[in-house]
C-alpha cells in the first residue's frame, strides 16, 4: 500500500481512509433517508421548471467561465505584462 520510504506509513494511510469511509456511508445513509421519506406536499409544476431553470443556469455558467478560462491562458492574457530578467 505504502512504501516503507514514504511520508506517510500504513498507519497514517488507514487513519485517513476509515474516516472518509465513514462519512461517505453517513452521507449516502442521509441521501437514501431524505429522498425516500413522504413529509410536506408535492412539488409543483412551477418548482419543476425553476429548478430545471437553476441547473441549466448554472452549467451554461460554469461552462462559459470555463471557456473564458481556456481562451485566456491560450492566447497569452494570463502572462505578464513586461519581461522579467532572469538574473538575480
Amino acid at each position: 500500500m505504502a512504501k516503507s520510504g514514504s511520508r506517510f506509513g500504513t498507519l497514517g494511510v488507514i487513519a485517513v481512509i476509515v474516516p472518509l469511509f465513514a462519512i461517505l456511508g453517513a452521507a449516502a445513509w442521509f441521501a437514501s433517508r431524505a429522498w425516500t421519506a413522504v413529509s410536506g406536499p408535492p412539488i409543483p409544476p412551477a418548482g419543476y421548471i425553476a429548478m430545471t431553470l437553476g441547473i441549466v443556469f448554472s452549467v451554461v455558467i460554469g461552462c462559459g467561465l470555463m471557456a473564458l478560462l481556456f481562451y485566456s491562458s491560450r492566447h497569452g492574457y494570463d502572462e505578464p505584462s513586461q519581461r522579467q530578467d532572469d538574473r538575480e
